[in-house]
């Protein structure tokens, strides 16, 4: 299916240098962001005190986070778990204010506004767990960065594994520093929209690669640059339609989603935003410097004499 198909193949290699170089730009600003103002970690990072009350109706949750906001968290989370009925609020660490009588204080408020709420459970969740979180993040971002190298590397060619490991990396520190820059709440639910991304991205750079082998194959007198620019031109019906399609629904999240997956949303928002730019010209590019070439994807055969490179036919291995 196609919205459009461009009968002339986009230049994009002859603006690599300067389309990376604004990448690099960004790039370098978000891990400046990361190590001067650092990530907003929610609850489940720093620890806190998490409470679970029920309602005899249907709670009406951004009533309850008003009323918990009102007391002084900034930082409250609050979101149904089981039922709609049941309400789960997470407390970051006050100095000075024990956990119990925090939960005392938060249920006097609700009670306030509904006499029927009754208190499940409250538990302390100490900064420990928060660290073990942070080390299983980083355990799951290393064991998908190494599973990406090693299935480009086996399905393509180590240089696309380099490749799309550097673009998709930069994804993910670009969404971490936009985090870091506007101070959002960094919570579980966005470190598993980064992993989401990691995946999005890399499934675009395949799709890329798999038309550069394409294009190798059917065209012997192009340039590898040319090769690249035709493989790029093919995909662009292809990525408006997924990329849209899939940012519908990203958006859909982001606006009727509620609080609970409003910055979940937002990461896959910038993370689909770069993911094209960075499929595109980021790891194709360097694929393109690091000296990838028709003999690292195509065996020596018999081929046909290339032609028009907007011939399918043309230069086709038999």
């Amino acid at each position: 299916m196609e919205f459009f198909r461009i009968k002339k193949d986009i230049p994009f290699m002859k603006y690599a240098l300067v389309l990376n170089a604004v990448s690099f730009i960004t790039f370098a600003l978000a891990v400046f962001f990361l190590v001067t103002r650092g990530l907003h970690l929610s609850v489940e990072f720093t620890g806190g005190t998490v409470m679970e009350v029920a309602y005899t109706q249907t709670a009406d949750v951004g009533k309850v986070r008003e009323t918990v906001a009102g007391l002084g968290y900034s930082d409250v989370v609050v979101q149904n778990f089981g039922t709609s009925r049941d309400v789960m609020i997470r407390l970051p660490v006050q100095k000075g204010v024990t956990s119990a009588q925090q939960s005392e204080q938060v249920l006097a408020a609700l009670k306030a506004q509904d006499d029927s709420v009754q208190l499940r459970r409250t538990e302390f969740v100490g900064p420990q767990v928060g660290e073990e979180l942070v080390h299983g993040g980083l355990m799951a971002l290393g064991m998908v960065v190494l599973g990406i190298v090693i299935y480009l590397a086996l399905r393509f060619e180590w240089k696309f594994g380099v490749a799309a490991i550097i673009a998709n990396l930069h994804d993910v520190v670009i969404i971490l520093g936009f985090f870091a820059f506007f101070q959002w709440e960094f919570s579980l639910s966005v470190l598993a929209g980064v992993l989401a991304v990691l995946g999005y991205s890399v499934n675009e750079s395949v799709v890329i690669f798999d038309r550069i082998r394409e294009a190798f194959r059917k065209f012997r007198k192009l340039s590898t640059s040319e090769v690249i620019d035709h493989a790029i031109t093919s995909t662009m019906s292809r990525t408006i339609i997924t990329h849209a399609s899939t940012e519908a629904m990203v958006l859909a999240m982001f606006f009727f989603g509620g609080p609970s997956l409003h910055y979940f949303a937002l990461a896959l928002t910038i993370g689909i935003l770069f993911g094209i730019y960075s499929s595109v010209f980021v790891a194709a590019a360097i694929a393109m410097w690091l000296g990838v070439k028709r003999e690292d994807l195509v065996k020596t055969g018999k081929k046909e004499e290339g032609g028009d490179p907007n011939d399918p036919n043309a230069g086709a291995v038999v």
